[in-house]
């Protein structure tokens, strides 16, 4: 165990409320299990699985409307069936609070956006507009399993719609609107949509994007939509006109949706097996075609009832924020905060808009209890100089999330020193595909710089070495190695599954079949109260220098902890028997970037694209010799000797995904020589021109 000073502590008072405090107590009382240690519970949970699943079932209070005949049928991975027999509705568990008298006028949803300044939407309200909604569907023919698209923001309309397709069995999927035409329709012609939900346009950063040529060309090209439903959110008054020259003879809707909403009801569920699919969401699809996921009803039901009242201490009433999009799996969780009575915060826009304060304002006056970002909010704000705790009033505050990529250690510090002391600072590590946190949170446990505070609950995590073998205290392949409800059922399309197996299960398939393993790079560190973990990348963008492995945040945190340093991008072109080569690309604060070519050729056997391994002057890279140096020494003194790049290079901008993650693996591939269609794909980019210096830099490079 390594010694080290937490952070923050839970006091006693945060303990005995904590909601996993409660469930240990519960199960003492109903079970007569008792555990002294968190990790021992959580062993219990990875353990005796069909018995812990069905105490959350228990627990949590799952509305079923049929009994299940047995929690698990075989403990297998991929295809393990949870709860046969049972049947209920995602949707219904999301409006429940709607029938509770003293809650129905309670804001459900609170929403702000660069358009809209304050709305809020009650549950009575938020009930009444799905039931509308989904009695329109029904009357359009929509039908269990049928899929229902929306090309639509973070707003109120976007949550009633998703919970009006699934409240009637409906398949739901959702990219957001700052998608290309070519993104959107590479995700929904896959899945085939029988209705499109979509907006005239939408507002960022002060600036207005019409919508409607784009929602046109969907239409268009997606055969399968027989429906429009069209929400005027830019322009009130907005109309939309849809026109088929090479088949005039189509007929599709356009349904306005005040039309759709308009005749508040009751909502008519349809209840439907635990393994009915409820929503598809999809991987990044940074390499080519992205993966369709589906997810079911019971799985995202029971898993986030779980995470919510045993990780999260979500209660009744309580304002839960999370800045996010609707591209990501996060803008699901926030709206699976429903089913534990929590009031979502909604925010459509820029967050570093007029300036980084705009979502601290936001939660100031919303007397926000949760609020969730990224590592690069974070930095932002750190860079800018704020300090949150002391601009704002932010007391009601118990706890911060944080995803998207590692937080650095100085990142944990800033939330203490600048936002709040007594707050649980919650980094999280999950994903898209399992629906579920590896990593997350828990309010019994401290908070250790650079420290995710725990495994989940009921997710059995652990770091595998190349053989197989599970590891402690070093890092390994993140690993999963039994089952759990929120796994996808399928890849929508995947007939023989064959996609789904490869994706997760061929990397031990060999020496520990049935274990999923994620691709990340996972050190697990035992601590007293809990083995904490921190993720160090993405396993296949690893930097292996002279058999030593490094994640790649640990070196982007001491290069981006420098002043003159907006961002930055370090790849490894180790490529079969060829020698490690290293290159850090840096974005400088200062404006004037010359992008450079070096003269001289590249040595024998060198890899086609990589850098020169001639000397290189700081003329020719556009970053001056002192910060170079500066960066090279402190990467040497901080990290390691054997993991200094072997150049530095400024480039206008690092390349991302438009959930916010760099785009390490297509540049490598690229500056390997590798065909760019064949590395990248620009629309799930949330900066496409940004690739292009990497193209032209390869080129020139021979």
């Amino acid at each position: 165990m390594k010694p080290a000073t937490p952070l923050w502590r839970p006091s006693a008072g945060r303990i005995a409320d904590a909601g996993i405090t409660r469930y240990q107590q519960w199960l003492k009382e109903t079970r007569g299990l008792s555990f002294a240690r968190y990790d021992d519970l959580w062993q219990w949970s990875v353990t005796e699985i069909e018995t812990f699943w069905q105490t959350i079932w228990d627990y949590c209070g799952v509305i079923s409307h049929s009994p299940y005949d047995q929690v698990l049928v075989e403990r297998t991975m991929p295809g393990a069936s949870w709860f046969e027999g049972a049947t209920l509705n995602y949707a219904e568990h999301s409006l429940a609070r709607a029938h509770i008298a003293v809650a129905a006028d309670q804001p459900a949803i609170i929403f702000q956006s660069e358009l809209v300044e304050r709305a809020d939407v009650s549950w009575r309200s938020l009930n009444g507009q799905v039931g509308s909604i989904a009695a329109t569907l029904r009357a359009l023919g929509l039908e269990p399993g049928d899929r229902a698209v929306a090309y639509m923001p973070n707003i109120p309309e976007t949550v009633a719609a998703m919970l009006a397709v699934t409240s009637q069995g409906g398949i739901w999927s959702c990219t957001a609107p700052d998608m290309g035409a070519v993104g959107v329709l590479d995700r929904f012609r896959q899945i085939e949509p029988k209705v499109l939900f979509a907006i005239d346009g939408y507002r960022y950063g002060g600036r207005d994007y019409d919508r409607r040529e784009t929602v046109q060309q969907l239409v268009r090209q997606l055969p399968s939509v027989e429906t429009v439903i069209f929400v005027p959110y830019l322009d009130p008054a907005a109309e939309l006109t849809l026109a088929f020259p090479d088949t005039p003879e189509r007929q599709v809707n356009v349904i306005d949706f005040k039309a759709a909403s308009g005749q508040p009801q009751q909502v008519d569920f349809v209840a439907v097996p635990f393994s009915h699919p409820l929503w598809i969401v999809y991987s990044s699809g940074t390499t080519g075609m992205p993966k369709p996921i589906v997810h079911g009803h019971g799985g995202v039901v029971i898993q986030n009832l779980k995470a919510g009242l045993l990780h999260g201490d979500s209660r009744p009433g309580d304002r839960a924020f999370w800045f996010t999009s609707t591209n990501w799996i996060m803008w699901n969780s926030v709206i699976n905060g429903l089913m534990n009575g929590v009031t979502i915060m909604l925010f459509d826009g820029n967050p570093g808009y007029p300036d980084c304060t705009t979502l601290w304002r936001y939660a100031e006056r919303e007397r926000v209890n949760a609020f969730g970002t990224s590592p690069a909010f974070i930095a932002l704000c750190m860079k800018a100089g704020i300090s949150p705790g002391e601009q704002f009033d932010l007391s009601p505050l118990r706890s911060i999330g944080c995803t998207g990529s590692p937080l650095s250690e100085e990142g944990y510090r800033w939330v203490y020193s600048h936002v709040k002391s007594d707050v649980r600072l919650g980094c999280i590590s999950g994903g898209t595909d399992p629906g579920a946190c590896f990593l997350t949170t828990c309010s019994i446990l401290p908070v250790y710089a650079g420290e995710m505070q725990c495994r989940e609950m009921g997710v059995a995590t652990h770091a595998f070495d190349d053989e197989g073998n599970s590891i402690i205290d070093e890092v390994g392949e993140l690993v999963v190695t039994q089952p759990m409800p929120s796994m996808p059922l399928f890849f929508w399309g995947d007939t023989d599954g064959s996609r789904y197996y490869e994706s997760y299960f061929e990397t031990f398939a060999d020496t520990r079949p049935g274990v999923w393993c994620h691709g990340d790079w996972l050190r697990l560190i035992p601590r007293e109260e809990a083995v904490t973990g921190i993720i160090y990348g993405r396993s296949d963008s690893t930097i292996n220098r002279h058999g030593i492995r490094m994640g790649t945040s640990e070196i982007y945190r001491v290069v981006e902890e420098h002043d003159d340093i907006l961002d930055s991008l370090v790849v490894d072109l180790e490529y079969l028997d060829r020698p490690s080569y290293m290159v850090l690309f840096v974005v400088l604060r200062t404006p004037g970037v010359t992008d450079v070519v070096l003269s001289g050729p590249a040595p024998d056997g060198k890899i086609a694209g990589a850098a020169s391994r001639g000397k290189a002057t700081p003329q020719q890279t556009g970053v001056p010799t002192a910060l170079r140096n500066e960066l090279l020494n402190a990467i040497r003194t901080t990290l390691s000797s054997r993991h200094v790049p072997d150049e530095v290079f400024a480039i206008p901008a690092v390349p991302r995904t438009l959930s916010g993650k760099k785009l390490e693996i297509p540049v490598k591939k690229i500056l390997l020589g590798k065909d760019i269609s064949k590395s990248v794909n620009r629309d799930s980019m949330a900066n496409p021109d940004a690739i292009d210096w990497f193209v032209d830099f390869t080129a020139a490079r021979g």
